[in-house]
């Protein structure tokens, strides 16, 4: 691996030749039981690597819905594997970007300090560190996460251990002036990128010919994206990459159909894609795509919220050979919603899901951002610092934050800053304390 110059590192405070001075403790958003009550950020001490292992400094960390799961779990969630949290806390944050600080003795002709990268959490290996902590020892479990039994990244630095490496999930940054925050998001991202990516349609030009496959949203055709909220943009954005004819994205709320309008409405217009935010509740949302379609139905439709009737009323958009991807989830109990399985015959639609992406996903995720294909400043709403993030995660559960925040470790402020987008300069200015 190449490695990645760290070009704003003086803004962090730290010397960008020879290795950083590391202190013996840090700042960490830490868990050590069930609830919010035992969220809280402390002095932990710094990790050190072993031969096989390395520190980096986190950059930036972005706060993912997710947590709430996992707080309101403790060792009861399914990733925890009933580790004993309360003798062994967790240190949360499965979104991210780092820079290299000390490298392990074993490691030093691969990689070296100022290296950049973006760690995928969902770590596809079996525990290799403290194995007595998890249940049964480890054994039978093939996977761990960053965030959850790995130290996660909402802290001052990380400890990239053999499992991540082994799994190949520390991915290299294609372009070192990508902006820290930016680079976070690259893992909500990868899940839209994963999501899209589960896209097939079957193509046959010739009658008597073998039937071909092509993968992701139909160049040229209809994209139907239920849900503008944080996750749902996230879908408009990445589907303009597809070149789509049309984009109809709808949500209830008129104020996230006015920021999809204002975000993407130019580079739709740049790209001769017809981007159409719609509120159901005012406008025949069939209708619509029929007078897109010629009624033909649309080729891709993506439900980006948990909804059982936003599930239901779907299957009524789907034209011949068109993908139904279920991208937001519903609770264990309540996730059961009928198909009309006549749809399913004699249009020949695939219906499709994921959950989370791989280390592909990520490096895709940042090819697309360093190629300008998607803006992830676009998507945060808030920026702030570690001893925010219960403040951030209330946000999400009262549902009064409309997109992404992310915090600085190593820029401590006592100030929530709310934003509309957030670029390379205001990360700058925000980084010297001047923003």
């Amino acid at each position: 691996m190449n490695p990645q110059s760290d070009e704003v590192s003086m803004s962090m405070g730290r010397e960008s030749q020879g290795a950083p001075s590391i202190p013996n403790e840090m700042r960490a958003v830490v868990l050590d039981g069930i609830g919010f009550s035992h969220l809280g950020v402390r002095k932990v001490p710094t990790p050190r690597p072993g031969p096989q292992q390395m520190l980096a400094r986190v950059d930036a960390a972005g706060i993912c819905t997710s947590l709430i799961k996992l707080i309101e779990q403790g060792p009861n969630h399914p990733l925890i594997y009933d580790m004993d949290i309360t003798r062994f806390p967790l240190i949360l944050g499965d979104e991210g970007s780092v820079t290299l600080v000390e490298v392990g003795a074993g490691l030093r002709e691969r990689y070296s300090h100022g290296q950049r990268y973006v760690i995928q959490p969902a770590v596809d290996s079996a525990p290799i560190n403290h194995r007595e902590r998890y249940r049964d020892g480890g054994r039978g479990i093939n996977k761990v996460a960053v965030g959850y039994t790995l130290g996660g990244h909402l802290a001052e630095y990380v400890l990239i251990t053999e499992e991540i490496l082994a799994a190949g999930c520390l991915l290299p940054l294609p372009d070192a002036t990508l902006p820290y925050a930016h680079a976070a998001l690259s893992e909500p991202f990868s899940c839209v990128i994963s999501a899209q990516d589960h896209h097939v349609h079957l193509t046959q030009g010739d009658p008597l010919g073998p039937r071909g496959m092509v993968k992701g949203l139909k160049q040229g055709g209809v994209t139907v994206v239920l849900g503008a909220g944080a996750m749902g943009r996230m879908h408009v954005a990445l589907a303009m990459s597809y070149r789509p004819r049309a984009i109809v994205a709808a949500d209830l709320v008129d104020s996230r159909l006015e920021v999809v309008r204002s975000l993407f409405g130019p580079r739709a217009a740049q790209l001769g894609i017809a981007l159409r935010p719609l509120n159901p509740a005012n406008e025949n949302l069939k209708q619509v795509v029929n007078e897109l379609t010629n009624y033909a139905g649309a080729d891709d439709v993506i439900v980006a919220v948990g909804a059982r009737q936003v599930i239901a009323d779907s299957q009524g958009l789907l034209g011949r050979g068109a993908v139904l991807n279920l991208f937001g989830g519903l609770k264990k109990g309540e996730d059961t919603v009928g198909i009309e399985t006549s749809m399913v015959h004699y249009k020949e639609v695939n219906i499709t899901g994921s959950s989370g992406g791989s280390p592909w996903d990520v490096a895709r995720t940042l090819e697309l951002m360093a190629a300008h294909e998607i803006d992830a400043g676009d998507h945060i709403a808030r920026v702030g610092d570690l001893a925010h993030t219960a403040d951030f995660l209330q946000m999400i559960k009262t549902q009064t934050i409309d997109g992404k925040a992310v915090v600085y470790p190593h820029r401590p402020s006592g100030e929530i800053r709310s934003v509309k987008s957030w670029t390379a300069q205001d990360e700058k200015q925000w980084l010297v304390g001047s923003g």
